[in-house]
């Protein structure tokens, strides 16, 4: 609850309740502060049990703490009914790459690509081969 207060702000507010309650009303009011806390959680777990009792047998399982969206979305990208992790264990970031870059300079793909002399890179800084001086790109009358 109180994760990012310092040693020197917990002195602070110690400090600060003597001076605002007095030395002699200060363990009273630590004990009615108690107790209403003590009195927020039973009453937060009575109706945590009544929508659990209220909700069936079915959601026996159900936890509040899965209605945090982040939890949630991490709980069921964790599942394996998915198939997250062979899909994600079966995708070959090189292969793909590989793929894409042969498709676009026009070669036909490789089924096994082999590594480079680049360490298994592929350089997508190659610029393709200009036309020679007698080679002229097609010209389409339509496209002007």
């Amino acid at each position: 609850m109180f994760n990012d207060i310092g040693p020197l702000e917990l002195i602070t507010l110690v400090v600060l309740a003597v001076l605002v309650f007095g030395p002699d009303k200060l363990p009273k009011v630590i004990q009615d502060v108690m107790r209403t806390v003590r009195k927020i959680r039973e009453f937060s777990e009575s109706a945590k049990q009544d929508i659990r009792s209220e909700l069936g047998p079915e959601f026996k399982d159900f936890e509040f703490e899965d209605l945090n969206p982040k939890t949630f979305i991490r709980k069921q990208l964790d599942n394996d009914e998915l198939g997250l992790k062979e899909i994600r264990n079966g995708f070959d970031l090189k292969k793909e790459m590989a793929e894409v870059t042969d498709s676009v300079h026009g070669t036909e793909s490789v089924t096994s690509p082999s590594p480079s002399s680049s360490g298994g890179r592929i350089d997508m800084t190659k610029k393709p081969e200009e036309p020679g001086k007698d080679d002229r790109p097609p010209f389409d009358a339509d496209a002007t």
